[in-house]
């Protein structure tokens, strides 16, 4: 049996392929695994699970169909959708995880989480990050009427592309010493995450020893998924 690691999928209306591919793999692939961790930005936004959106009532309802296979989901917020909340993971069957989070898997101790903690470099990213994670801001969010924060978001998201078009890549990538701080903070030699949208599988020094760190792909043109198994852990690309 395997544990597998999703992200980045970004599933939006306007992107049906993505979804037919996700709904593929939720009844191939994830079947036949012990669990799946969704390490964030499943979709491209989220302003509130009283979204009536039916994109996401259908994706509640396929994880939910997993889930009730005896295959337990996972989800950690990532930056597109930090704000998915308790009515949702009941929807869906998830279980919502702390946005780091060390597991027990196959006798390696692996630490997960979404990724963009680790992009210190880009101070003006953390910075709003920072902000729209403050609790008061999110409950004022949340009650603002639907139309509103639709707008709002959308505003939010071509500032943000406007903001990356004037960033290095090298800025927007995790910081080395980010990762390490993190590896030695939870004391693993394994670390997963998404974000990045760079995946690899990359050696590095942590805790004294050899370390890795593996980065899952975004899901533009085909899936990625980390499988790990007893044997190994492996970077998959795979067609929709």
């Amino acid at each position: 049996m395997a544990t597998l690691f999703i992200a980045d999928l970004h599933l939006h209306t306007e992107e049906p392929a993505i979804t037919a591919g996700f709904l593929r793999f939720l009844n191939g692939e994830a079947r036949q695994a012990d669990a799946l961790y969704i390490l964030g930005d499943l979709f491209e936004a989220w302003i509130g699970d009283d979204d009536p959106n039916p994109l996401y009532r259908e994706i509640a309802a396929a994880i939910h169909a997993l889930v009730d296979t005896g295959v337990p989901c996972y989800f950690i917020h990532g930056n597109r959708d930090f704000l998915v909340g308790k009515r949702f993971a009941r929807e869906s069957g998830m279980i919502l995880l702390p946005e780091e989070k060390v597991l027990d898997i196959h006798g390696r101790r692996v630490l997960i989480l979404h990724g963009d903690t680790l992009c210190t470099d880009d101070t003006e990213y953390q910075a709003m990050r920072k902000k729209v994670h403050t609790p008061w801001i999110q409950t004022l969010f949340l009650a603002l009427p639907l139309f509103i924060r639709h707008k709002i978001a959308a505003r939010m998201r071509a500032s943000s592309k406007a903001a990356y078009s004037n960033k290095s890549l090298e800025e927007m990538d995790v910081n080395p010493q980010a990762v390490v701080n993190v590896m030695e903070k939870h004391r693993v030699q394994w670390l997963i995450h998404g974000h990045t949208h760079r995946p690899a599988i990359h050696s590095l020094q942590a805790n004294g020893n050899e370390a890795f760190r593996a980065v899952l792909g975004a899901w533009h043109r085909e899936g990625s998924m980390i499988k790990v198994t007893t044997e190994d852990v492996k970077l998959i690309a795979f067609p929709f």
